[in-house]
C-alpha cells in the first residue's frame, strides 16, 4: 500500500503552514491546573509520518491503563512548550530542541480537572525512543492516514453529559477523549487546515477521575 502522509520536508511545510494560520482559543486556567502534551510527528517504520502515543502503565493513581500523548503539569514558571518538551523526554526518551515546536492547538478542559495545550512538535530525522517503566507501559507510533479512516472519529451521547463524546480508532482498539478530540484536532487543523474546535467534546465517564 501506498505511504498517504510520507514523513518528508513537504508534510513538515504543510503541517507548520496550517498550524501558523490558525487562531489557537488559549483560555484562563479558572481553578484548571495547566498542563500541555507534545503531539509529536516522528517517521514511522514504513516512512509514513505519525503522532507519538502511549499507552499509561496500570499502578498510576490518575488515568491508569488509558491512551495518551506525552504530556503533563506545568512547572513552575514553565512556558507550555517547555513542559511539553520536558514531559517528551521524560516520558519516551526523545530530547528536542525548541526550534522543533510548530505551533499550538486549543486548550482543551478535562473533567479530572486539567486544562490541556497540545503543542505541535516534528521529531526531525530518525530517533530513537525510550519509555519510562514508571509511568509508559508502551510506546506507539499512530499514522497519520489512521486519523482518514472513514470510522473516524466516532461521536456518541452518554446519559451522564450532555456533551457528545468523541473517540477514534486505532487498529482494533479505540482511544477516547481527551486524547481522542487532540488526536482529532490536530488531524483537521494541521494535516487539512480546517478550522476545526474538539472543546465541545466530552470525555467518557471512567476518563473523569
Amino acid at each position: 500500500m501506498s505511504l498517504v502522509y510520507p514523513y518528508d520536508s513537504r508534510l513538515r511545510q504543510r503541517i507548520a503552514l496550517n498550524v501558523s494560520g490558525f487562531e489557537a482559543r488559549h483560555r484562563s486556567a479558572q481553578g484548571l491546573k495547566r498542563a500541555a502534551v507534545a503531539a509529536t510527528v516522528v517517521r514511522g517504520e514504513d516512512g509514513e509520518a505519525g503522532l507519538i502515543v502511549t499507552k499509561r502503565v496500570s499502578r498510576l493513581r490518575a488515568h491508569s491503563n488509558q491512551w495518551a500523548i506525552p504530556g503533563g503539569r506545568l512547572d513552575e514558571g514553565e512556558s507550555h512548550e517547555q513542559a511539553a518538551l520536558r514531559e517528551l523526554e521524560e516520558e519516551v526518551g526523545l530530547h528536542l530542541r525548541p526550534d522543533s515546536v510548530l505551533g499550538s492547538l486549543d486548550d482543551y478542559p478535562t473533567r479530572s480537572g486539567y486544562l490541556i495545550r497540545p503543542v505541535v512538535v516534528w521529531a526531525g530525522a530518525r530517533v530513537k525512543l525510550r519509555r519510562n517503566p514508571h509511568e509508559v507501559a508502551s510506546i506507539h507510533v499512530f499514522p497519520l492516514a489512521e486519523l482518514d479512516r472513514p470510522d473516524s472519529p466516532h461521536i456518541f451521547e452518554i446519559p451522564e453529559s450532555d456533551r457528545p463524546v468523541i473517540r477514534v480508532p486505532y487498529g482494533d482498539t479505540e482511544i477516547y477523549a481527551p486524547t481522542a478530540a487532540m488526536l482529532f484536532q490536530f488531524r483537521e487543523v494541521c494535516v487539512h487546515g480546517r478550522d476545526t474546535r474538539v472543546d465541545g467534546f466530552d470525555q467518557p465517564v471512567f476518563a473523569w477521575r
